[in-house]
Order: C-alpha cells, then sequence, then structure tokens
C-alpha cells in the first residue's frame, strides 16, 4: 500500500496543484514511479495507492498501470480515493487512519502479509529480502532502516535496536538521539495483525501512533538496514 495523499507545504508550488507524490522528477517522471517500479522489480503485483490531497495528476499519471505491467485483471494497481460521505467522510489524518479507512480492501486480498510504502521518496530497492527477513524473523512489523547524521534526527523517527535487530525503542523526531537509525517509512505487517492493531485502536500515524504502542507492548518489531542511496522529499532543498 502507496501512501500518496500528502501535500506537502515545504514543496511550495510543486504541490499547489498535485499531490507530492505527482512531483515531476527528472522530465519525464514522478515520484510516485520510484516505488511503483520498486514493487513490481520486487515481483508485487498487487499495488493499492492511497490518494487523497489533489488527486487528478496522480490518477492520471497512473492510469490502469500500463507503464509498470501493472494492468492486470487479477491484481495490478488500485486507486483507492478518500471517502466522502458516511462514517469516513473527514480528511484523513494519517497514515494509519488512511489504511484503517481501507481495511476491507487489505482484508479482501489473499496475501499474509502487507507492504506499507511512502509515495514520494527516492530510491531503488528490491523488497523481496525485507519481506524475507520479516518472515524469518517471525515479526510483526518489520521497519526499514538508514543510517543518518546526528544534526538529522530532528527530521525522522529514530529506531534503538538490539544486536539481533529487534527493536526496543523509538523516538518520534528528537533534537538528540542515542541512535543513528532513521525510520524510512517502509513497514512490513502481518496482515492479521495489521488488521487487529487498526482495529482495537484508534491511531492516526503509524510514525508518532502505531510504532510506539507496539515496540511499548513488546509485539514482535525488527529492523531492516537498508544500505542504499534514499531521499525524502519533503522542502524545496530536498527535492
Amino acid at each position: 500500500m502507496i501512501m500518496a495523499g500528502g501535500g506537502s507545504s515545504g514543496l511550495s508550488v510543486l504541490t499547489e496543484v498535485r499531490a507530492d507524490a505527482a512531483v515531476e522528477f527528472a522530465g519525464k517522471f514522478c515520484l510516485i514511479d520510484f516505488p511503483l517500479s520498486n514493487c513490481v522489480n520486487s515481483d508485487i503485483y498487487n499495488v493499492a495507492v492511497l490518494t487523497q490531497y489533489r488527486p487528478q495528476t496522480l490518477n492520471t499519471h497512473i492510469g490502469t498501470g500500463t507503464p509498470w505491467d501493472l494492468d492486470l485483471n487479477q491484481g495490478g494497481v488500485h486507486l483507492l480515493q478518500p471517502y466522502r460521505g458516511g462514517a469516513y467522510g473527514d480528511w484523513q489524518k494519517g497514515t494509519a487512519d488512511a489504511v484503517r479507512r481501507n481495511l476491507d480492501f487489505v482484508v479482501e486480498q489473499s496475501e499474509e502479509y502487507v507492504l506499507i510504502l511512502s509515495g514520494d521518496h527516492i530510491y531503488s530497492m528490491d523488497y523481496r529480502p525485507l519481506i524475507n527477513a520479516h518472515i524469518a524473523n517471525n515479526a510483526d512489523v518489520t521497519i526499514c532502516v538508514r543510517n543518518v547524521n546526528s544534526f538529522d534526527t530532528h527530521r525522522y523517527g529514530m529506531l534503538l535496536v538490539s544486536n539481533d535487530q529487534r527493536v526496543y525503542g523509538y523516538e518520534e523526531k528528537p533534537k538528540r538521539s542515542r541512535s543513528c537509525l532513521a525510520n524510512m517509512g517502509i513497514y512490513v505487517f502481518r496482515k492479521d495483525f495489521l488488521v487487529k492493531i487498526l482495529t482495537e485502536h484508534n491511531f492516526n500515524d503509524f510514525g508518532r501512533d502505531v510504532l510506539p504502542y507496539v515496540i511499548a507492548n513488546h509485539h514482535r518489531v525488527f529492523s531492516y538496514y537498508f544500505p542504499g542511496y534514499w531521499a525524502d522529499v519533503g522542502n524545496i532543498q530536498s527535492y
């Protein structure tokens, strides 16, 4: 599930008429192309894109998913638009809330695991080793992490990790941190665990709400280190 509903004020005029994930990159691409291409290159062909803020440009760009071979009768790409009425008629309050509003879609899928991604990050990654590590650890949640400099910790959720990669502490955007491992916003959940957590608790955001809760309550939360290039395009300077 790709989180693509945000419109960042940090990107100024670039997101006046489009979502972050629809911001152009290198002329003919959009930021959403990175997670979509990563999914297909990881043999993941059942992809949901969760939209909200000014989705027209993003919807037009993705279309039926043909450029990524996602124009399939079974699986393929699913554009999940926000509800405009009923119980879920208000503005989505965060990433976890966005997934909660689409739990009916999650439950209907046959897969045992849910991969949650951000739609505005620049990186190339094969998700299969991440998923395999999640399965090998019998994890409830696996969080993809990378090293950051000490002066950048205020921009990220920071994880405290033991030698066996199990996560025992989490700090959301601290001014200073005991750790250099930053949350990349890439998660693998056991589907039944994800559904249970989001059904039983009114969590809005994975970083602020879900992760601190599952770590504090000693669920099986593990980290997976990503050594490659990765950039979070949250402002004009990073873009």
